[in-house]
């Protein structure tokens, strides 16, 4: 034990970095067990840059005392972070070794949906009073620490954010100069609870450094960072992959058990109806079936394809939803373009299956079943491929939310209803 700790505090010390990554992937037992030999400065700045979940797991290791220790080694924002993944009692427990001022802080950072700019937001930001002269406003900058100075926010009195100034407007200014001539009141904000997503489009789409967050009063509360914004981009990307099949958001590799029975256990339950309903369209042509075996070899060729077909047209929509790229009015032409293109890309693959179909088997009428088959579960999906995703968003809510479970259902009846429907027809 005392080389792990010893080598952790090289570790530590020369690549913190690499450390917290490799704490994530370590036993949290073990690693509280080695990590509660070391002071508290050392160790707070590492758990700072996991993800929360890990590190809340970890921390979650420690006594009241030690636990509340290292959060106030950490920043405002990323101590919220891993605060709000504790239990209830855990949580007041951490917050109750905390200054008067320190909590109230961070209870307010708690209050915000993880998923919000106040979620998000640095509350230590610097700003100027409205009425200061230049030569009190760069003393305040000075005072200021450099992680809190992005933009130099000016306020009133009442705290309400008013503008910005220039470094460049200041430094060229007579000290005993007022401020309040210098200031640009064109500054754009977002409100606390406004999604985080809104915030990132708002950040790329004005090529900002930072954004200032305001309340319903328009008091400047904190401020989003770039990195943070772009971070937000990463973990909203990765959190829509995880959706699309069922999964939650905010799991993650080293997540509870608990948690992966929680989150995915009712979806699978609604996996299981749509594939019972598949099946439903399977025994109900049960006698074709039986009198042309190769109809069982083609049932997952046809509904497969059709799976990749819509698996795609999804995929699209999502990133066009997620960036914005669809604007209103625009979601009808979306969903002919991939109908469209579903129908021609059935066409060739039809074509392909009917050919390939008639070599095997050597019957005209089941490759014509199969090609044509082919081509409606391939139009189908590119159908239901885009239209799910923008219902959903229509609807208020998440178009990544189990949109593949929805559209494989769509592929799997269409694809079996129409292999199967077709060959009772024509082959009779």
């Amino acid at each position: 034990m005392k080389s792990l700790v010893a080598l952790f505090r090289s570790f530590a010390e020369l690549h913190p970095v690499e450390a917290a990554h490799t704490l994530e992937q370590l036993d949290p037992a073990e690693s509280a067990e080695a990590l509660d030999k070391l002071p508290a400065s050392l160790v707070a700045p590492v758990i700072e840059r996991m993800s929360p979940v890990p590190a809340a797991a970890l921390l979650d290791r420690f006594s009241p005392e030690r636990l509340c220790e290292l959060l106030q080694g950490m920043s405002r924002r990323a101590a919220a972070s891993i605060l709000r993944m504790l239990d209830e009692t855990r949580r007041e427990a951490a917050l109750a070794g905390f200054a008067e001022g320190d909590r109230l802080k961070l209870r307010e950072l708690l209050s915000f949906p993880a998923d919000t700019a106040g979620g998000i937001m640095d509350p230590q930001v610097a700003s100027i009073p409205i009425d200061a002269t230049v030569e009190e406003a760069i003393s305040t900058i000075r005072k200021a620490k450099r992680g809190s100075l992005y933009y130099l926010y000016v306020i009133d009195r009442e705290g309400r954010l008013v503008g910005v100034l220039t470094m460049r407007d200041l430094l060229l200014a007579s000290p005993q100069d007022p401020i309040e001539p210098m200031v640009r009141r064109d500054v754009t904000t977002v409100q606390a609870g406004t999604d985080r997503e809104e915030v990132a489009h708002q950040m790329h789409q004005r090529r900002l450094l930072a954004l200032p967050v305001v309340d319903a009063e328009s008091r400047l509360v904190g401020v989003v960072r770039h990195d943070q914004a772009a971070q937000t981009v990463r973990q909203e990307a990765f959190e829509d992959i995880q959706k699309m099949v069922g999964a939650s958001g905010e799991e993650r590799a080293l997540a509870p058990v608990g948690m992966v029975v929680r989150k995915r256990l009712g979806w699978l339950f609604v996996n299981l109806v749509t594939a019972i309903v598949a099946g439903a369209v399977v025994v109900l042509f049960e006698g074709v079936v039986d009198r042309i075996v190769a109809l069982a070899a083609l049932l997952p060729i046809i509904a497969g394809q059709g799976g990749n077909t819509g698996a795609q047209a999804l995929a699209v929509v999502i990133r066009g939803l997620a960036l914005r790229e669809i604007p209103s009015g625009a979601a009808g032409r979306v969903v002919w373009k991939e109908l469209l293109g579903g129908t021609l890309n059935g066409l060739a693959i039809g074509a392909v299956t009917a050919t390939i179909v008639f070599l095997w088997d050597g019957r005209g009428a089941l490759a014509a079943v199969a090609g044509v088959a082919m081509l409606v579960n391939m139009a189908a999906a590119g159908f239901s491929g885009a239209l799910i995703p923008i219902a959903l968003k229509a609807m208020g809510y998440d178009p990544a939310q189990s949109s593949s479970i929805f559209m494989t259902t769509v592929t799997d009846v269409v694809g079996f209803a129409a292999l199967l429907g077709l060959a009772a027809l024509v082959m009779a």
